[in-house]
């Protein structure tokens, strides 16, 4: 019997699958994290729980806080330190401002028009 329950162990191996892509396979991830391949292997593909020792290696590694990690707060591939998602820019009206595609006077109706 694992010490996280099923929820904590999906979220570290989200963190898991994150890493494993990010480093480039499995052998550097394993290295990183001081764990065996072949164990390392099952637990990602869930033939074998997530023990709380490498779901602490693994927040240790990423640099959140432990909790955050076992709750889902953590979002792989956002920084936890700002939050920032890189390739995802969010859009903010004040960028448009003075684009000449800005239709603020036209008449509001349910149908979708053609802008030039």
């Amino acid at each position: 019997m694992s010490d996280l329950d099923q929820k904590e162990q999906t979220h570290v191996r989200a963190a898991l699958h994150f890493l494993r892509l990010q480093m480039g396979g499995y052998r550097p991830l394993c290295k990183a994290l001081r764990a065996d391949e072949s164990s390392l292997r099952k637990v990602i593909i869930g033939d074998k729980e997530v023990s709380a020792s490498i779901a602490l290696r693994v927040a240790r590694f990423l640099d959140v806080p432990f909790d955050d990690l076992l709750l889902g707060s953590y979002r792989p591939g956002t920084c936890p330190k700002c939050g920032h998602r890189p390739g995802y820019l969010p859009v903010y009206e004040s960028d448009f401002k003075d684009e000449h595609t800005m239709t603020e006077d036209a008449p509001r109706s349910g149908a979708l028009t053609l802008v030039k």
